[in-house]
């Protein structure tokens, strides 16, 4: 078995025992706006990058300044509400042809197909009569499954049979694709990963961070979006306030007056609205010292979810984690070993798993303790290494 070095000089088994790759990489979605898709492409690339191997990745919409510049864009994108967001993609006119050219151009050794299944850019190559392996990675969550997926579930498996493996980021993705994959191909689940260190190292910012009467207590997302569960949040905190009064929320994410409306029905005096603080959009620095700086973060997402990134960001960076009970998250949290559980959509039960957490400084650092060392399984060199098993294993 031949062995590679990353950060740290930590030598890792090679599974491509020492070849180096031209890998193609198609994300469904414009990387002009955040999503987890789109960061796990991201971090991904920079990894295999960093190991030697050469990459191009593919996406829908326009350049922007701070892309990188192994990403290509097509300069087309249209946004779509899917799977309880809004998503860009790219799909109609001359999309096929530039992409399935983009393919056969790159002399790729294999090309890595994310969401093949959305109707955008990686859907696209998947009728070429001569390419390069086909790896699809499937991110997608659903509670319940869409009509429009039942619908099209034959078209779909035969669609995505020059497939030859797949990838889902979790028992949860993986049950989605049960529905429509092909069923002669081999799925690996795979974790999305993270920059383990960069959460680990970062520094608490002494304007967020609480004290044992004024603790602070965070929430990061899209406050406008139903499914981030920011009206669970809301009500949480309506009753976490009665048992410390002082409690700061910290929010961080869009959708800022959608969350102020949320709060003024769940408490038309303004009490509560008063002990929120919105951070707006944070760089992934700051995202990192928000989670350093939080005695506990909140994930009340309520459905749409196939993984729990951002428990395993907060868990390594030490944050203690009360999450929703989504089987994506509790899959996470180990039902509940690494992270405290609430009912999903019951605000009432967020808050009881909260001040428990609180009120008990032991279970409170077994938590913190527990979710890092849990956060050792999503590091990307652990995540990079089962993606190239995969690879390997295609291309033998």
């Amino acid at each position: 078995m031949s062995y590679v070095e990353n950060d740290g000089n930590v030598e890792r088994p090679d599974p491509l025992h020492g070849r180096k790759l031209n890998v193609g990489i198609i994300s469904p979605y414009s990387f002009e706006t955040p999503g987890g898709v789109q960061f796990h492409i991201r971090d991904f690339a920079e990894e295999l990058l960093k190991r030697g191997h050469h990459v191009e990745v593919l996406a829908p919409g326009r350049r922007t300044r701070d892309m990188p510049l192994w990403v290509t864009t097509n300069d087309s994108s249209f946004s779509i509400p899917y799977n309880g967001s809004v998503a860009r993609l790219s799909y109609f006119g001359f999309v096929g042809p530039r992409t399935r050219r983009w393919v056969k151009q790159g002399h790729f050794d294999i090309v890595h197909l994310h969401e093949p299944e959305t109707p955008s850019l990686s859907h696209k190559p998947l009728t070429m009569i001569h390419h390069p392996p086909f790896v699809g990675t499937f991110h997608a969550a659903f509670d319940p499954y869409p009509l429009a997926l039942r619908v099209f579930q034959g078209y779909l498996r035969q669609y995505l049979s020059p497939l030859s493996a797949g990838i889902c980021v979790s028992d949860a993705a993986k049950q989605v694709v049960n529905h429509y994959g092909p069923r002669n191909i081999e799925y690996d689940i795979i974790p999305n990963g993270i920059n383990r260190r960069f959460f680990a190292t970062a520094q608490p910012k002494a304007a967020w961070q609480g004290t044992t009467e004024r603790p602070t207590i965070g929430f990061l997302g899209r406050m406008g979006e139903t499914r981030k569960g920011f009206s669970v949040f809301a009500h949480a905190a309506n009753d976490i306030i009665k048992r410390y009064p002082s409690a700061r929320f910290l929010c961080a994410g869009t959708g800022e007056q959608d969350a102020i409306k949320i709060l003024a029905k769940v408490d038309p005096t303004g009490t509560l609205a008063k002990r929120f603080e919105f951070l707006g959009r944070i760089s992934d620095k700051e995202k990192a010292r928000f989670y350093k700086s939080l005695d506990v973060y909140v994930a009340p997402q309520t459905g749409g979810e196939s993984f729990g990134i951002v428990l395993v960001e907060a868990m390594a960076a030490s944050c203690a984690v009360a999450s929703s009970d989504l089987d994506a998250f509790a899959a996470v949290a180990q039902d509940g070993d690494d992270a405290a559980l609430f009912t999903n959509g019951d605000g009432h039960d967020c808050a009881r798993q909260v001040i428990a957490l609180l009120d008990n400084p032991e279970r409170h650092e077994h938590l913190r303790q527990a979710g890092f060392e849990r956060s050792k399984r999503y590091d990307w060199p652990e995540v990079t290494d089962r993606v190239l098993e995969v690879y390997a294993r295609v291309l033998s």
